[in-house]
């Protein structure tokens, strides 16, 4: 079969590889799409390493239809079109213990720890695949592990239906927690980033969220004339990698200074950098900070919310480049953030 191979950092190429077998309770899937995620591009620059080892074919974000199932396979049949969770978890430390999967200490995914979608086969157990239905785009279902990020966040967050929130970070994890807020809160929605294309991307799928560039304008100040003074709710940060802007506060601080008193900050985003703040910031609103990783059975949530036409996530699609092309998809989301957002790899 082909595959995208990453066998040197910064290099990914189109490779003929051996299919992998199907083994007692698998599933083999034919993949459609594959979509580039932030961690990806991590490791594709090596920034996962020694985590991940090379050779790696990348990808734990894709959808397809079921080629053939072992015996005793019973949620899904040749022919159905599926997408698959690659969390994989121990089962054995403190976190699973009770049930915390996210919080496993020797989390794996597939695409990351071992090989993933980006090629035409993958054999995965029958526990990660979830049934999609047939008239939800191919593209739409190779999006629904990045929506499940934004649907767990959201629960982290005890999103409610009247909240007012901020999201810090127009990227691929900001966009997701946007759709998943929308099925949730009939609040006011604040996007906030440094680049006027990626909130575009946000308003084309709801025009009625607030968008602000917090290079342009006073970001807190926008956010308290939106919300009449009070603040929001909950500020969710998904940058990661912040680009400094002088006279701004850093993602983490914006998020707690705007917040109403006793609001929550939901950090997501994976940055290799400590992020000062000012605890007496957070001590006086008596806030709480909370983390939030990968997903946790969100899956569901989202092929029901796509399935009710509630989310419509290839709207954050830039581009959709052929397999052959990855290595141009890695190069576009590094050297132009501004112009590819969400790239799709069709298989």
């Amino acid at each position: 079969m082909k595959a995208a191979v990453i066998r040197e950092y910064r290099k990914i190429n189109l490779e003929e590889v051996k299919k992998p077998e199907l083994g007692q309770g698998h599933v083999m899937v034919r993949v459609k799409y594959a979509s580039i995620c932030g961690s990806d591009q991590h490791i594709f620059r090596g920034e996962f390493h020694p985590r991940t080892q090379l050779p790696l074919i990348p990808g734990h974000e894709f959808a397809g239809v079921v080629e053939e199932v072992s015996n005793g396979v019973m949620k899904v049949a040749a022919g159905d079109k599926v997408t698959v969770d690659p969390i994989i978890w121990c089962g054995k430390c403190a976190a699973c213990m009770i049930g915390h999967f996210p919080a496993c200490t020797s989390l794996k995914l597939a695409g990351i720890d071992l090989d993933g979608g980006f090629a035409e086969f993958i054999s995965v157990p029958e526990s990660m695949v979830y049934k999609v239905p047939s008239h939800i785009s191919d593209e739409n279902a190779a999006l629904i592990e990045i929506l499940s990020i934004g649907f767990h966040a959201s629960a982290r967050a005890g999103l409610d239906a009247n909240d007012d929130i901020l999201i810090v970070g127009s990227g691929k994890v900001g966009n997701s927690i946007l759709h998943a807020a929308k099925t949730i809160t009939r609040g006011k929605i604040i996007m906030a980033d440094v680049l006027d294309e990626r909130l575009a991307v946000a308003k084309s799928a709801f025009s009625d969220i607030h968008t602000i560039n917090t290079r342009k304008a006073d970001p807190l100040a926008y956010i308290k004339e939106v919300t009449g003074g009070k603040g929001v709710d909950i500020a969710f940060e998904a940058v990661g990698h912040e680009k400094e802007v002088e006279g701004r506060y850093n993602p983490i601080r914006l998020c707690i200074n705007a917040i109403r008193g006793a609001g929550k900050v939901c950090v997501l985003g994976l940055s290799d950098h400590p992020s000062a703040i000012l605890m007496k910031e957070l001590i006086w609103k008596e806030a709480r900070i909370i983390a939030s990783r990968v997903s946790h059975g969100e899956f569901s949530k989202v092929i029901d919310a796509l399935d009710r036409g509630l989310v419509n996530p290839v709207k954050m699609v830039t581009d959709i480049l052929d397999l052959k092309d990855a290595q141009k998809g890695f190069e576009y989301l590094e050297n132009e953030p501004a112009k590819h957002l969400k790239i799709l790899l069709k298989i």
